[in-house]
């Protein structure tokens, strides 16, 4: 083990693997809270249980004899996981570009490393049996720190496949309760967030689904049954549909407001509605209900007055661009259709969303508030903003803007001390305004320290209950996973649906 060579393979290793874990696995692919990467979490934890092994052995003895041996073995074992795990990763999830990098790398180097490292281990094997003391000075140093490393997060790795199985979402179809009879629902942009689950939803109920969608392959990925399409003209004239849900558009919160952005943040969403209400216009019989995505940025920047759907929206890009929105909505439907503008609010739910982004930095206890923290947060629950959006489909009294978020709103600091709380974890690290301003614009501006506190009021008087109305009930269940909210709350996980309030009925 005195090649430098062989040193400065083993240190390249320490460190491609140290940012495997953190940026990939921990931060941008968030495996501790994908239920479907228990299995890959587990083989996390095997693996790194036995680096931990290999580091400490090599860091302070020679193995000789049986002692060789076994090291060799656990050498190759490893190669046996890293392959069960490229596997298991294919199966349940699309690696990023740089993952696949880092793996590669990762495998030449661990490859290199054999070929130095075997011959070494077979010359030991013939020398009698015991670990004969040895010191690399620094050398030794690091491979103890990588030992204890590895070792926490093989505990940490075990720990979050728990965690992640507890995960798991409650039975979908359950949100399709307010549809009485079966249905025809056209959902676009059915492979977001939101989109995704609302369509798992109707197909687990049993009603039939038609995906409006650019990418057929991304669609793939939901749960069947259901129909694609890449243009709603597509659809036959006579092809009966009870209901639009548009839900399709450039992402807000992700990318900087540049020119460019702001182009495509409107044009994507008016191109949908403009295709929407070509659809219906040629439609035999137009659908009943078309329900388009709009947004709580509405209002504009309103400090703490109590907004409803009455009000009036400030000038902002977020209300400038959300009423074009709306008001290609309300051309696609004229004359036609029942339009249900829902001015949606934070969608909370551990797969994405902002709850999405702010899980990984909360849960290394690197979150807090965010500028002075009084801002208000409005949001709304994501199985919860699935009913809604069903609710009004059912509901003839809806119509027009209808506010999408829960009846307490809260201040982003509040919002942090909850998230903090239910994770265990503290929430004292501060993101500064000045930071936010300088680094995100208008965007950061709008988005993170503005804050609208928006009341559901129609929807409330139309007779819909939510299942989580307060911030803690909603991050219970988005954190910890329905079965775990379900047993602390002494139900049933089997009877969860009877603790609902019953759903309203058209």
């Amino acid at each position: 083990m005195t090649d430098p060579i062989l040193w400065t393979l083993v240190l390249l290793q320490i460190a491609m693997g140290g940012f495997d874990v953190l940026y990939h696995h921990e931060f941008t692919e968030r495996l501790p809270w994908r239920p479907s990467a228990a299995k890959e979490l587990a083989l996390h934890a095997v693996r790194n249980g036995l680096y931990a092994i290999l580091f400490a052995v090599f860091a302070w003895s020679e193995p000789h004899g049986i002692w060789a041996l076994l090291l060799a073995s656990i050498l190759v074992v490893e190669v046996g996981i890293t392959l069960w795990d490229f596997v298991e990763e294919d199966l349940t999830r699309r690696l990023p570009a740089s993952e696949r990098v880092t793996h590669t790398l990762l495998a030449l180097n661990y490859g290199a490393i054999l070929a130095f490292l075997l011959p070494i281990l077979a010359e030991w094997s013939a020398r009698p049996s015991g670990l004969v003391p040895v010191s690399y000075g620094l050398g030794s140093l690091v491979l103890s720190v990588a030992a204890a490393g590895v070792l926490l997060f093989a505990l940490r790795d075990l720990a979050m496949r728990r965690r992640a199985r507890a995960l798991a979402l409650a039975p979908a179809a359950e949100l399709a309760d307010a549809l009485e009879r079966r249905y025809r629902i056209v959902v676009t942009g059915g492979t977001g967030f939101v989109g995704a689950r609302l369509v798992e939803a109707l197909a687990a109920a049993g009603h039939a689904v038609i995906v409006r969608t650019r990418d057929p392959a991304q669609a793939a990925r939901l749960r069947p049954p259901f129909t694609t399409v890449t243009d709603l003209m597509q659809l036959p004239k006579h092809l009966r549909i009870d209901a639009i849900v548009n839900l399709a558009g450039e992402s807000v919160a992700t990318g900087l407001w540049t020119a460019a952005k702001r182009r495509r943040i409107v044009q994507s969403r008016v191109a949908m509605a403009d295709e929407v209400g070509r659809f219906m216009a040629r439609h035999e019989t137009p659908p009943k209900v078309l329900v388009a995505a709009s947004a709580i940025g509405f209002y504009g920047l309103r400090g703490d007055e109590d907004l409803t759907e009455a009000d009036a929206g400030e000038p902002c890009f977020s209300h400038e661009s959300t009423a074009l929105v709306e008001r290609a909505a309300d051309r696609a439907g004229e004359g036609l259709a029942r339009v249900v503008k829902l001015r949606i609010g934070l969608v909370l739910g551990h797969e994405g969303g902002l709850l999405g982004k702010l899980l990984p930095a909360f849960d290394w206890c690197l979150g807090g508030r965010i500028g002075s923290g009084r801002q208000w947060m409005s949001w709304i629950e994501r199985d919860d903003l699935v009913r809604l959006i069903l609710h009004t489909i059912v509901t003839d009294g809806l119509e027009g803007p209808v506010n999408a978020t829960a009846p307490e709103p809260v201040r982003n600091g509040a919002f942090a001390g909850a998230l903090g709380k239910v994770l265990r974890r503290p929430a004292i690290l501060p993101l500064p305004a000045w930071v936010v301003r300088l680094g995100l614009g208008d965007m950061g501006r709008e988005l993170l320290l503005g804050g609208q506190r928006v009341l559901p009021e129609k929807v409330l008087a139309s007779g819909f209950r939510f299942d989580r109305p307060d911030i803690a009930s909603a991050l219970d269940y988005c954190v910890r996973g329905p079965v775990a909210t379900d047993a602390r709350a002494a139900a049933p996980v089997s009877s969860a649906s009877e603790t609902k309030a019953p759903p309203h009925r058209a």
